[in-house]
This record gives structure tokens, sequence and C-alpha cells, in this order.
């Protein structure tokens, strides 16, 4: 099996060393770097499988990097910072980042957001490939490709790359139309208990598909039970 590669954006080489170790020693290949345009003049080398993203980079604030890949790559992200406000984490999943993580923190529990990341793709990988395989689902205006995790408008040429975290959140309604999913069904497997985190992710998928994100009429909340895909739901090839 190929093994997964991993950037690590850290201006502390120690730390980077650290994680690094880590993940090698459980079978990922790891690059490190000390600045924003060193990653990014990487990324747009060889595009990894994950990128670990330290806000506090000396050449830029490490959000920029989040906001300028998490849309555009498919790679997935998770941010790790000694900044570790609410509103910090709300803006990091709001630009799409899989998870956060507040330093200081225990190597082995990144390790362990690693790995569920990797499992989440694994299973979203997996559910289009069981049943839907080279199939796409068409709801409402939208085609949604899971083999790409890519929405498409069937009008307009708009489509969007999805991150793992929105691509999940959706793929469960696809799944379940007109059934109320409650957040902790929609949770499942998110290595971030955050409990804003369903409510940014969510708010994401609605700035994508809803014509007015404020007032959702495709993806709406039903208080105090969870979330509802109102629109029937067809797979196709």
């Amino acid at each position: 099996m190929t093994r997964k590669i991993i950037y690590i954006v850290d201006d502390e080489p120690d730390i980077c060393q650290i994680i690094a170790q880590q993940l090698n020693q459980h079978g990922y290949e790891t690059r490190t770097f000390q600045t924003g345009q060193q990653a990014s003049a990487a990324i747009h080398r060889r595009k990894p499988d994950l990128c670990i993203i330290d806000l506090g980079l000396p050449d830029m604030d490490g959000i920029s990097l989040v906001k300028e890949y998490c849309d555009t790559s498919g790679m997935g992200v998770i941010i790790i910072s000694g900044r570790g406000s609410t509103t910090d984490r709300i803006l990091g999943l709001e630009f799409g980042a899989d998870d956060y993580l507040a330093k200081p923190f225990e190597p082995r529990e990144l390790v362990a957001r690693v790995n569920s990341l990797f499992r989440r793709l694994e299973h979203i990988n997996h559910v289009s490939h069981s049943g839907n395989k080279d199939r796409k689902a068409r709801f409402a205006d939208w085609i949604y490709d899971p083999n790409t995790l890519t929405l498409y408008h069937q009008t307009q040429t708009l489509s969007y790359e999805l991150s793992s975290a929105e691509a999940t959140l959706l793929n469960r309604l696809l799944q379940a139309p007109r059934q109320v999913l409650s957040r902790d069904q929609l949770l499942h497997g998110f290595a971030d208990p955050f409990d804003r985190s369903i409510d940014v992710r969510m708010s994401r998928l609605r700035k994508k598909v809803e014509t007015d994100p404020k007032h959702p009429t495709l993806i709406k909340t039903i208080y105090g039970a969870g979330y509802i895909l109102t629109c029937e739901v067809s797979w196709q090839a």
C-alpha cells in the first residue's frame, strides 16, 4: 500500500521533528517546512494527502494557507495552534479545515486525529464504491460525485471540491433523504468533538448548495432534533 504523504508546517523545528517521528512510526511519509512560502511551493509541486498547519508562521498567517488550499486541492487539513480561542477554532473550520488541535498537545493525540481523518476518507471512498460505484447523486439542482468529492450545479457552471468533513456530512444526508439525522449521527467519526464544529461545517455546505444560506430550504435545521435533507435523491451513472 502506498504510504500517505503528510506535510508539517510549523516554524519550530523541534515540534516538526517530534510530529514527523510520531507519524513516521505509524507508517506515514512526512516532509517539514518552517515557512508558509516553503510549504506553498511544495504543495504546488506535489499535493500531499494531508497538511498539518500551524497558524503562527513567521512569513504569513497560517490561516492564509488553510483558506488557499481547503477548497481547491482536495487534500486534508489539520490546524495546530497555540491560539486555542473559540473564534480561531471556528474561523479555521469555516475556511474548511478538517480538524483543529490546540497547543500544547500530546503527539499521540495528533496521530489519533490523523488516523481518524484518513479513516473518514476511506469510509467516504467505501460508501462511494459500495452500492453506488461509478454513480452520482442527483438532488435538487445539484450533482454530487462521491469519487472526487465534487459538487456540480446541473444548469450553471458551478462546481465545488468538498473537504472530507463536508463530504462526510453530505454523504450521510444523501444516504437518508427526508429523514431527520441527529447531531450525534452526523458527528459520528469526527475527531473533533468541538460542539460548534457541526454547525460550522453545515454552514459551509449550505453556502454551496442553498440559494439563500441564511434561510435554508434544502438542508433544514430541526431544532432540538438535528438536520434534514428535504429533497429526493437519485443515484445515476
